[in-house]
């Protein structure tokens, strides 16, 4: 399992809009020069971005992307889905007619749960837990 340039940029995209939420709209390319991004490639990651309502947009002169919710409603783990389609460690957890052995696999389960896991704790980090250094709790069991 990787996370793509898309789902890295695109949370880089995010974390930059919530960084400069309280600043009004922000023009791309200045995203893209924080970032040391390619607005090409920035242009090609609002599309799923907006569509999901994560972003809107602002014409004129002032214009640029702001986020279309406080950064503490938005996770990382709903940016990662919008823009890889979810994670899972192995292809058989989001496929498992992929596999022969679909009906008698016993590790399918466990990379299915980590899988699970993995999006659950992507999906309790907002934003803003994020730009306040809020790290993913170790489980004390």
């Amino acid at each position: 399992m990787r996370i793509s340039t898309r789902g890295r940029y695109g949370t880089r995209m995010m974390l930059d809009l919530a960084a400069h939420h309280d600043q009004g709209p922000t023009p791309l390319r200045e995203i893209a020069k924080r970032q040391d991004l390619s607005v090409k490639y920035l242009e090609q990651l609002i599309i799923p971005l907006r569509a999901a309502g994560f972003i809107r947009s602002v014409r004129g002169a002032r214009g640029g992307y702001t986020l279309a919710r406080n950064p503490e409603k938005i996770s990382v783990g709903q940016i990662i889905e919008t823009l890889e389609g979810g994670l899972s460690l192995v292809d058989c957890v989001k496929d498992p007619k992929i596999c022969e052995r679909e009906n008698g696999c016993i590790t399918r389960d466990i990379w299915l749960q980590m899988s699970e896991r993995l999006m659950q704790e992507l999906a309790s980090l907002s934003l803003r837990d994020v730009l306040d250094g809020k790290k993913i709790q170790e489980d004390s069991t």
